[in-house]
């Protein structure tokens, strides 16, 4: 069965998720329009793209309107690392909000249908475990993590106006702790975190009693659950969980990872971050329903495959001089 090529906008296309999700598109046959402005996304996460002839890349900062002509948008564009986003509050919430403004209005002008990655953060510290869709949250509104929670939260409002007032195509992915080969190995996620120390043989850092929980999904099922949700009915709108349901302490995070590295890293606790969330883990039966889609990828597979990515990273760098540990 032969695909129906689309012309397809990823914004933040050089990023962690955006760069396995252009490779993805590119793969099925679709010409895709990667659009980012390297705050946090790499050139090199795309490089192996760059020169096919469906794939076209552009340096954009979606906090300003873009003139393009494309039948799909997936809004990927917003940095999602507390080290990141915390570094200039401001310009997070901008481009959650303002990106959302602009890429809405995109969607509008050319009628096509538009994804929003949302994030699991609109949760905030749950009170309700595990998180279903239509749990409204507990977020501190005025917060250090609050530019992302509340930024995404807004996102999300305003995609439901867009679709209730201009009956726009939307959908709408609450994403959650997503892991793989292109994090950023400074990102200062838990995942790259441990990997990285251990592989320096250095203290693992553990925010907290390492009591606290999370559900890590392998990047190819997170992408596999985006691409779906796209392709469903106009009326499947979202919010959906797209996520692991596995879920695991911190401290069972970390012991995995240096029984996989073979490091000899100890553990060291630190205090825990403000607002930090003690409990994350996606309820994803209407993913299983609307999507047919569950992750396929073992927590072990998936942590073999990222730590065989960051050692050859650690590789790279240490022959051009500048480790980054």
């Amino acid at each position: 069965m032969s695909v129906i090529s689309k012309r397809i906008l990823v914004t933040g296309g050089a990023g962690f998720l955006g760069s396995h999700l252009c490779e993805r598109l590119v793969a099925a046959g679709h010409d895709v329009l990667c659009v980012d402005n390297y705050f946090t996304g790499r050139r090199e996460n795309v490089a192996h793209l760059i020169g096919h002839p469906r794939f076209e890349i552009m340096r954009h900062d979606v906090t300003f309107p873009l003139y393009v002509e494309v039948d799909e948008i997936y809004n990927l564009a917003c940095p999602a690392s507390p080290i990141h986003y915390q570094h200039d509050p401001v310009q997070t919430t901008k481009t959650s909000v303002h990106g959302a403004i602009n890429m809405l209005g995109l969607a509008k002008r050319l009628r096509a249908k538009i994804l929003q990655a949302s994030t699991s953060e609109v949760y905030g510290d749950p009170q309700v475990h595990p998180q279903r869709e239509g749990y409204w949250g507990h977020v501190n509104p005025i917060g250090y993590r609050s530019c992302y929670d509340e930024g995404k939260r807004c996102a999300e409002t305003l995609f439901f106006d867009y679709h209730r007032q201009h009956r726009l195509r939307i959908k709408v992915a609450r994403i959650f702790n997503t892991y793989g080969p292109r994090m950023h190995p400074q990102d200062g996620r838990v995942v790259s975190n441990f990997i990285m120390q251990a592989l320096a043989g250095e203290p693992i850092t553990i925010y907290g009693d390492g009591s606290q929980t999370r559900s890590f999904c392998f990047v190819d099922d997170l992408i596999e659950g985006l691409i779906r949700l796209m392709e469903t009915p106009d009326e499947v709108t979202g919010p959906m969980n797209i996520g692991n349901p596995v879920e695991m302490t911190i401290k069972e995070l970390a012991e995995a990872v240096i029984d996989l590295t073979g490091s000899s890293s100890k553990l060291v606790h630190k205090a825990l971050p403000q607002d930090d969330p003690i409990q994350r883990q996606p309820d994803i039966g209407l993913a299983r329903s609307a999507l047919g889609w569950e992750p396929q990828v073992a927590l072990r597979d998936g942590l073999s495959k990222t730590i065989s990515y960051f050692r050859a990273l650690r590789e790279e760098l240490d022959a051009a001089g500048r480790v980054e540990a």
